[in-house]
């Protein structure tokens, strides 16, 4: 391989084409079912899928024997099944998904979830790099391999639309294409994150998630304050005690030790080298309020407290009327999403029921309270890296970051590998993204560091020819 060549090849598709169609995509308010009940009637789905779709079309004639097809499951969220034909009998798989996250506030002036800017080497807008530019980025790696001639295994490319919303459409297509996929070898999956834009990152693990609503009711009405207070229990006074039951409010951590596993002593390992590459990085990249300090000065423990300890995060709150409409009542019910992250090994669901009983048993007063369950996905933990791969990725960050590969866990959740985990249990694991410091994925301001963008494609292709050289015995 030239990879000064295919340097070049990525790094000109990026600029004239692949950003100009990510430019695009984000004015798309393709919202995640989750965030929009409606979607098939608002059609950004649709108009999403159809640009994605119409760009791969573009490409097919380069890669001889490749069919693109969307699927189209009833009363499930579309899924972009590309097949490009190899060599020998081995296949990889390359995943990602088109579906955003919805608008959040706080964005900076000029800035937009729908209104793409080009800022240097950053484009802002939501869903560029969480995770629009999966497809692209993954065909981008086989046509400059198929430009210099390299040969490389069938590869099948699998974009969903439904895993801001926790893949529950997923598994339908895995099982309706599963004689069309096969046994994929490797999985590449490009919707992870990294710790800088200064080198490689492997996600060796992904937090599982579990959350819903919790709704605290005393009252059918609400009442005067003055009349009430001291004599009605305060609806937020219960669900802060019950939220106490799950979070030590003090200190922030999650009091049942049901939702805790042990740590593997690899893990604990890799976060104290991340946190050594990183520094303080770990915690700087957040826009902190003046004077506002992490849970901890201990790097390691601070990489360790975002990939394998639970965390909760209250994200939503209902039943509270806004500062400027907010009269002297006693409200009859006050309600707020949670959102738990739990640790790689433990099952999402068995963690969603726990929370469940947990909340709901005995309430304080006899108050009615529920615990709506939305989401359950377990995390995943990365099988050893076989020496081949593990080799191609150290020389790939060099070629193309000019620096070494790093490990290190991710927070967040992609329910697919550890679904692909279980069905694939032979397969090898190359995860990583663009989500590095400051790009703020789901948050306001998100953006996609163009230049890792460019550099993770070329590195998908230099291990997608390696993984078809070893297997061919070279």
């Amino acid at each position: 391989m030239d990879t000064a060549r295919l340097s070049r090849f990525v790094g000109d598709l990026w600029d004239e084409e692949i950003v100009p169609q990510l430019v695009e995509y984000i004015r798309i308010p393709n919202k995640s079912p989750m965030f929009d009940r409606d979607w098939v009637k608002h059609g950004h789905m649709d108009a999403a899928v159809k640009l994605l779709e119409s760009w791969a079309r573009s490409k097919l004639d380069q890669l001889p024997g490749a069919t693109l097809e969307v699927v189209r499951l009833e009363g499930r969220t579309p899924l972009i099944f590309i097949d490009v034909p190899g060599h020998g009998d081995d296949t990889v798989m390359l995943y990602g998904h088109l579906d955003k996250q919805p608008e959040m506030t706080g964005w900076s002036e000029g800035l937009g979830p729908w209104t793409p800017v080009i800022k240097g080497d950053r484009l802002y807008g939501r869903g560029g790099a969480d995770d629009g530019y999966a497809m692209f980025g993954s065909l981008a790696a086989l046509l400059a391999l198929r430009e210099q001639g390299i040969a490389h295994a069938r590869c099948v490319i699998m974009i969903e639309a439904c895993e801001e919303s926790g893949s529950y459409d997923l598994p339908y297509y895995v099982d309706h294409l599963a004689d069309r996929i096969g046994s994929p070898s490797l999985v590449v999956c490009l919707d992870s994150g990294c710790g800088n834009y200064d080198q490689l990152w492997l996600t060796t693990s992904l937090r599982g998630l579990t959350g819903g609503n919790l709704t605290v009711q005393v009252l059918q009405e609400g009442v005067h304050s003055g009349d009430a207070s001291g004599v009605v229990p305060s609806s937020f006074r219960i669900l802060r005690e019950l939220l106490s039951r799950l979070e030590d409010p003090a200190t922030g951590q999650i009091r049942p030790k049901e939702l805790y596993v042990e740590i593997p002593p690899q893990r604990i390992e890799q976060a104290r080298h991340s946190a050594d590459v990183l520094g303080e990085e770990i915690f700087n990249k957040f826009p902190w309020v003046e004077g506002m300090q992490p849970v901890t000065r201990d790097l390691a423990e601070l990489v360790l407290n975002r990939t394998w300890r639970p965390q909760l995060a209250v994200t939503g709150v209902g039943g509270i009327p806004a500062l400027d409409s907010a009269g002297n009542v006693l409200r009859p019910c006050t309600a707020v999403k949670l959102s738990l992250r739990v640790p790689p090994t433990l099952s999402g669901e068995e963690a969603g029921e726990f929370v469940k009983q947990l909340l709901e048993k005995d309430p304080p007063y006899g108050a009615k309270v529920t615990f709506e369950l939305e989401k359950d996905g377990s995390g995943w933990n990365a099988p050893q890296l076989s020496p081949w791969l593990e080799q191609a990725v150290a020389e790939a960050s060099e070629h193309f970051f000019g620096a070494p590969a790093t490990y290190m866990g991710e927070g967040g959740s992609i329910p697919f590998m550890g679904m692909l985990g279980e069905k694939f249990p032979q397969a090898q694991f190359l995860i990583t993204g663009v989500l590095g410091p400051y790009s703020n994925a789901h948050g306001p301001n998100e953006f996609l560091h163009i230049p890792t963008g460019k550099k993770v494609s070329m590195v998908v292709a230099e291990v997608i020819a390696r993984q078809h050289q070893q297997g061919a015995g070279a």
